[in-house]
């Protein structure tokens, strides 16, 4: 038995050259077959798959693009807007010192206009009080020249009449007693 098994390895080894050119053509018709029904399939699948990924790689480039151009679209109009702000602010401001100027020239014109109208009335009511007390001396004058020429006055009677010519003379805040009579 064990002869049968040697002589079956040994046909195994042997070369045949029938077996070899029948071997060869059933490989490559094998191969033709292949190609034409598995490959091409196959192939077409990937170049399919291939053309997908190339596609979905340059759509993700164009969106990534298209978002690095939004991205410094916002950062311009951020920067826009706090330039704007910023411009607001010094317009504001500008405009606050301007008002607050006008208000300090509009204070003081005022203030000025209320000194001038007091000095205006101080020296209305001075010169109203120097015309009072010249018009009080004349009156005194006038008075004590009556009394001095209606009586000739020696030296007690002299003195007797400015006495009671002093006794006579207003207190600060009454008027003279010729005034008083008229």
């Amino acid at each position: 038995m064990l002869l049968p098994s040697v002589l079956a390895a040994s046909s195994f080894v042997e070369v045949r050259p029938g077996l070899i050119f029948w071997t060869l053509v059933t490989f490559i018709l094998v191969a033709v077959v292949l190609r034409w029904k598995a490959w091409g399939p196959i192939l077409s699948l990937v170049e399919e798959r291939e053309k997908q990924i190339t596609s979905a790689i340059e759509s993700a480039k164009r969106e990534r693009a298209e978002a690095e151009k939004l991205l410094a679209d916002q950062k311009t109009a951020i920067a826009e807007a706090r330039r704007e702000a910023a411009e607001m602010m010094r317009k504001n401001q500008a405009d606050m010192e301007k008002y607050r100027d006008e208000l300090m020239n509009k204070s003081r014109k005022e203030a000025e206009e209320l000194k001038l109208q007091a000095r205006r009335e101080i020296e209305d009511q001075k010169t109203k009080a120097i015309a009072e007390v010249r018009t009080l001396a004349v009156d005194l004058a006038m008075e004590v020249a009556g009394k001095l020429l209606s009586e000739r006055m020696d030296d007690p009677k002299q003195r007797a009449l400015a006495e009671q010519f002093v006794k006579g003379l207003p207190t600060p805040g009454t008027a003279p007693a010729s005034r008083r009579a008229s």
